[in-house]
């Protein structure tokens, strides 16, 4: 059993580094154009938060045998640090101060909580208060691909969900679930069962509409994952550049 719960705990880890490195793509983007042009910085933030979290939860003091919980999620934590930084150096003043803002008070949050439960807390009670945090905010990062299903089901394609993306979102909350039902620690298995079944629900809605050619409509997909739609206009160009949500949460 302690085999089988670490072998999920490594392949956790495998799957969760490519989610937190699929952003590269968008930031390689943002340095080469010096702007952060129509992209949100909050899904990174707050991503930041969640790594916090958990990477605290998994510590040996909080919850035990959860340290392969502390490694993805402390890595996860400095890569989401540089996307913010990266982020708030292009960003416009206005959104710059609004990021800033933002980012301070995810490390207000993430400093309550570790100061209250290691000082105030102990045993059980420091595990449940450390993992009801980790645990909200881990199911609001699962939830976030829900904007993006909604367009697919929309526009019945899935141009604005690639493949991979959503195969290891669910391989990757597959393997933190099993890990969870292993380690019998409900703070990994229920945020993780949620996103393994949001996950699943996404590679169906693959399967069911990728045959779709696009329709004869102009899509346009902003950052914050809404759609404007309008009759396409004789010789115009459809959009190339999709900007995707932010989806990468352990």
């Amino acid at each position: 059993m302690e085999v089988l719960h670490f072998i999920f705990g490594v392949f956790g880890n495998a799957t969760a580094l490519f989610l937190f490195l699929a952003p590269t793509i968008t930031f390689t983007r943002i340095i080469r154009s010096k702007s952060t042009e129509q992209f949100s910085g909050i899904p990174y933030v707050m991503t930041l938060l969640n790594c916090l979290l958990s990477a605290w939860y998994g510590l040996p003091f909080v919850s035990k045998n959860n340290l392969l919980v502390s490694t993805i999620n402390g890595t996860g934590a400095g890569i989401e640090t540089i996307y913010v930084l990266i982020f708030i150096f292009y960003a416009p003043q206005t959104e710059k101060a609004r990021i800033l803002g933002l980012f301070a008070c995810v490390l207000t949050v993430f400093s309550a909580v570790a100061l209250i439960s290691l000082f105030a807390l102990h045993g059980n009670g420091r595990k449940l208060f450390c993992g009801l945090a980790a645990t909200i905010f881990s199911i609001i990062m699962y939830a976030s691909p829900l904007s993006i299903m909604r367009l697919v089901i929309k526009t019945k394609s899935v141009e604005f969900m690639p493949f991979f993306l959503s195969l290891f979102v669910f391989l990757c909350g597959t393997s933190w679930f099993v890990y969870g039902l292993l380690g019998r620690d409900a703070f990994v298995a229920i945020p993780n069962g949620f996103g393994c079944g949001l996950g699943f629900m996404q590679l169906i809605l693959y399967s069911i509409y990728r045959n779709n050619k696009r329709s004869g409509e102009a899509k346009k997909l902003t950052a914050n994952g809404t759609v404007e739609m309008g009759a396409e206009k004789p010789h115009q160009e459809k959009p190339t550049n999709a900007k995707l949500p932010h989806l990468e949460h352990v």
